[in-house]
């Protein structure tokens, strides 16, 4: 792993980048942990080491842990409060996690503007369920990359079945009032995808198809990737309300309604919002997300672009001051945007 770089020194706290990050519905993505009971191999681990790696190579491990609890909600209630309204949970799993109850129960009450939403595999929604209903999430996004028993262990090398998976997407429709589900396009799913839509659309979920970012991690099995192309022409022949949106920051997509559910396509043709530090940076050829998250670990590390490890700020001596916290990060997203970082 590399060095984390040290916070930015600032005279004045300007929080114009980080505000204007925030109005273009940039997002925080809190990672609760880089472990995970199943091993996709195209994880990415919000930067990490990911579980695939570690189960091969047992050398390979993620960053010890260092946040505890109060230390991620002091993270996250101080970025809220510079600005920062969509705060997205992750992993790993999260729900691997044992700071994942002591966190969600005691989030930091939101504005009319806010939101948290937890991203998830899906196996362990309903054991969870006792505690988990009682939490002030908004949106809880199930990740569903396979529709069989054979493509999930095919991807994911687990021997958990694939009704586990759709019980979990059940268990969350009972609990929670927005439940979404996203697909990762690849050889392995591509003949399932329109089963995993037909899915979506019988219970009235939105569902988002996203082409692979490929990364150091996944480049064994890039040839795994596939394009959107297929599943556009799918939709296609299911609706003419389609619309591109490039505006805010990250991604464009590609949005469908039918009946009323909105299918996103991600679509690496569409662009992607790119900002002074990527002007130089040798990894931008292969990047197809843009800025759109400043991501947390768990070992106390902000992170603005999942391809380049080294541009990591480490707050651990932060959060005792949530204000020079806060201004710590937005002078590393203003140096970031700047190119100067």
């Amino acid at each position: 792993m590399q060095e984390l770089t040290s916070p930015v020194a600032a005279d004045t706290v300007d929080l114009t980048a980080l505000k204007n990050f925030a109005a273009l519905r940039g997002q925080l993505r809190v990672s609760l942990t880089p472990r995970c009971n199943i091993a996709c191999w195209f994880c990415h681990n919000e930067g990490d080491v990911p579980p695939p790696l570690t189960k091969v190579d047992r050398s390979r491990q993620p960053r010890t842990r260092a946040l505890t609890p109060d230390g991620y909600l002091t993270l996250i209630g101080s970025l809220m409060d510079a600005g920062l309204k969509r705060v997205y949970f992750t992993g790993g799993e999260p729900l691997t996690s044992p700071w994942a109850r002591p966190i969600l129960e005691n989030l930091p009450a939101q504005g009319p503007d806010g939101s948290y939403t937890l991203i998830t595999n899906g196996t362990r929604v309903r054991t969870h369920r006792a505690w988990l209903s009682r939490v002030p999430l908004d949106k809880v996004k199930v990740s569903l990359h396979y529709f069989s028993d054979e493509s999930l262990k095919a991807i994911a090398g687990t021997p958990v079945g694939i009704d586990t998976v759709l019980n979990g997407i059940e268990a969350a429709r009972e609990m929670f009032p927005q439940v979404e589900l996203n697909t990762l396009l690849q050889r392995e799913n591509a003949h399932e995808v329109e089963r995993i839509l037909d899915f979506a659309l019988e219970r009235r979920l939105p569902v988002q198809f996203i082409e692979l970012v490929g990364t150091d991690f996944n480049e064994s099995r890039a040839a795994s990737a596939v394009s959107a192309d297929a599943i556009l022409r799918y939709l296609r022949t299911l609706t003419s309300d389609e619309h591109v949106e490039i505006a805010g920051v990250g991604q464009g997509r590609r949005v469908f309604r039918i009946d009323g559910i909105e299918i996103d396509v991600i679509h690496r043709n569409l662009g992607r919002h790119h900002v002074g530090q990527c002007g130089t940076c040798p990894l931008r050829p292969q990047c197809v997300e843009g800025f759109w998250s400043l991501r947390v670990d768990h070992n106390g590390g902000v992170q603005p672009c999942l391809l380049r490890d080294d541009l990591r700020l480490n707050v651990n001596e932060l959060l005792s001051a949530p204000d020079r916290l806060s201004a710590a990060v937005a002078g590393h997203v203003a140096s970031f945007t700047e190119g100067t970082l």
